[in-house]
Parts: structure tokens; sequence; C-alpha cells
């Protein structure tokens, strides 16, 4: 098996007090620190500083997912409450379509209490307006990590409409509380607009449209990408080494323009805010490496998989591959790619676009800390020391980080 899957996770971890995690936001998003990382150098600065760190000829490109009440509970007649997590439409239904859906529908979900569960089919009635919206739950089946629970209800409502009406924010389980008031706003970034996301765009949270407009006035471009963030983002990695790790599939939305952007605009550099965003940019690459092999492929066979940038050739340069996406694009009459990937980045994977990102600081174990190490190297322990050293607060409420790739030859 090719590339990072002989990596052990356990020479990618680091011990993170439990009063370090950020169990809530700052008052304002932008007074959050960022650590620089260039050239390893580490200094600090803060969010509100950040257009200072790029020229007139950068890109940054955020994701506009936005986060939806995924969790619905149900209480049963002897009291006993029932937690329903939503983490994606069954069957690979599109995002879109299942959240638009009416009267029924059915998702791959999560159940708190399922030992609770003896009746087939839980409901719940949501009051909206004059109206009163009973929903029910079914299980359809069981996998091997979660369940297909069928969703019906009555009324003229839509599926979304309904989490909107029902359900609760899914704040990240390392935070050992229930979603809050504040948490419906803070938990979003100011630019979310596409619904879908089971978690936060992190990295995002700290931008402010006092801080959009700094950038926009400076010069500096933005691009919007759509990457719905799924609970397997949390996922610690368990397995010893990583070939036994089965990354988590994600859906991605990426229109036709953005790409030829990358594709015409004279960038010095393209920063990604999140590693949402730099999966989402760094697949389309292999997507575009795919196209030029296979003109005719459905996209489908397109989709990036969990090795795919381990075992394609990657000596095409951005230029071609981009074109060649274009090009396929261009003969499906598609304005939009619609798509999932499962690309992993791990020590051993050079980007094929992005040249910095911006992100918050990443539980130890997991794969986006694996992300962080491919990008600058082992000079991650040193980031994270500093961090430690420095009183940045960690995870999803946390600070953050602006990271420059170090250039290919000295990647160690």
């Amino acid at each position: 098996m090719p590339g990072p899957s002989a990596i052990s996770i356990k020479d990618y971890t680091y011990e993170l007090p439990p009063e370090r995690i950020a169990k809530y936001p700052l008052p304002e998003r932008d007074e959050s620190k960022l650590l620089l990382y260039k050239n390893g150098n580490i200094s600090h600065t803060t969010y509100k500083k950040i257009v200072e760190q790029f020229t007139a000829r950068t890109l940054l490109v955020f994701n506009n997912t936005r986060v939806i009440e995924a969790r619905i509970f149900f209480q049963k007649p002897t009291g006993a409450v029932i937690e329903v997590f939503c983490l994606e439409p069954s069957y690979g239904m599109e995002l879109t379509q299942a959240m638009t859906s009416k009267g029924k529908v059915q998702w791959n979900c999560l159940i708190g209490g399922a030992g609770k569960w003896k009746t087939p089919i839980l409901e719940k009635q949501i009051k909206t307006g004059d109206q009163t919206i009973v929903l029910s739950a079914q299980i359809k089946e069981r996998l091997p990590d979660c369940f297909v629970i069928e969703f019906s209800w009555n009324g003229d409502y839509a599926f979304g409409e309904l989490l909107h009406e029902a359900g609760v924010i899914p704040l990240p389980p390392y935070l050992h509380r229930n979603a809050e008031k504040e948490d419906y706003d803070r938990y979003q970034t100011v630019y979310a607009k596409r619904e879908g996301s089971v978690a936060a765009p992190t990295a995002g949270l700290h931008f402010t449209p006092q801080l959009l407009d700094a950038l926009q006035a400076k010069g500096v471009q933005t691009e919007q990408v759509t990457l719905h963030v799924g609970a397997g983002t949390f996922k610690p990695v368990k397995s010893e080494t990583m070939k036994d790790h089965e990354m988590h599939r994600e859906w991605i939305q990426v229109t036709k323009s953005m790409i030829e952007n990358l594709l015409n605009g004279e960038f010095e550099d393209i920063v990604p805010v999140g590693t949402t965003s730099f999966r989402t940019l760094e697949t389309l690459y292999w997507m575009g490496v795919k196209a030029s092999l296979h003109p005719a492929a459905a996209i489908e066979e397109l989709e990036v998989k969990q090795w795919d940038a381990y075992e394609l050739p990657g000596h095409f340069s951005k230029q071609e591959s981009l074109t060649a996406l274009v090009k396929w694009m261009n003969q499906q009459q598609l304005h939009e790619l619609v798509c999932h990937t499962q690309l992993l980045v791990a020590p051993g994977y050079y980007p094929k676009i992005a040249t910095a990102i911006v992100t918050n600081f990443h539980q130890p174990n997991s794969t986006l800390l694996l992300l962080v190490a491919a990008l600058i190297g082992d000079d991650w322990k040193r980031v994270y020391d500093y961090a430690l050293a420095n009183d940045f607060r960690f995870l999803s409420y946390g600070d953050g980080s602006l990271l420059w790739v170090p250039k290919q030859e000295a990647v160690r």
C-alpha cells in the first residue's frame, strides 16, 4: 500500500491539558490569537491583523458550508430521551435533495440511547405557527457504524426546515456541554451559506465582516467552495497505522468559475481557510489528473479516494490538471462539481495548489494533525509547543494559525 499507510499515529500526538480546550468563543471573533509560521520562524499576532500577512496577489479560499441542527431529541412516553444525530443522507442521495425533501427522507444517523428504542416508531411534535407537525423516525437498517433512519412527517415542509425548528446545533463532543443560545450564531462563520455540515469549518469562525472588507480593500481576492463537514472530522485514529484507518467521506461543491479563477488568476499565493478548504482545493487537482487520464469518466470515477494522491501520477502541473477538469466539465455541461472527497493528507504529501493554510489547533491523534505535519514537517511539534507555552486556546472555539508551506526541497 502506498504513501503514508505505514505511518504510526502515536508519532503524531501531544499532551493537551483539558483546561486548554476553549469551551466558549471570545467576545469578538477577530480577537483570537494568530500564530505565524514562515520559513521556520514562529511568532504571533491576532486575527484582526491578518490582513498584514497577505499581498494583493493572494487568493483566500473560504468554505461556505452552514452547520445544520443535526441533533434531534425524541422523548418516549416513559420520559426516556433518545437522540438521533443526522450524519448524511442515505444511499448516496445528494445533500441538497435530502434537505429539500418533503414528507419522507432517509439519513444515516448515530443514536444516543439506542438500547431504549423498543417501539418501531418514535414521534416528536413540532409546533410551527398554528400548525403541529408530527415527525416520525423508524430504523430501516443497521450499518457497521450507524443506523439508516427513515423520517416521515405531515405538512408542506422541507426536511431542512424541520431540522431548523426541532433540531439542536451539534457542538463538538470534547466541549462537554450542551449548545447554548450564542452557539447558534458563533458556531457558524459569518459567510455560511449552504446547509449541510454537522461541524463548523472552524478556521473561518475568526473572520468578521469588517475583516473581509479590509481584505477586499487591500486587493486580496476571495473565493468560496463548499465542503460539508462530517462527524468523522472528530474521529480519532484508533488503528496502529494509517493503512487500517478509513478516512471519512464528505460532500464538496465547487463552481466552474472558481476553478477557472484558479487557472487564470495571477496569484502569488493561494491560501485556504481551514483544512476543509485545503482538502477541497487539493481534491480539484486530483480530479483533474483523473480527467486527464480518463476524459470520458463519469463523475463518480473522478471522486478522490483515500489513497489516490499516493497512487496517481503527480507530475501534472496545476495548470494541466485544472485545464483538464474544466474541459471535462464543459463536455459534461456542468457549471458546478457536486461529489464526494475522501482525500487523506498526511506526511509524504506535498500540496499541488495551496501555498499556506489558515487553521485552528487540532486534536492529538487526528487526521487534521497529520495534515498539518504534511505541510510543515516536524516543525508541527515546535508550532504546538509554542502555542501551549504562549497560552493559546485550542480546538474549535480556540485560536488559530497561519502556516506557510516551505519550498518542496526544504520540507523535512
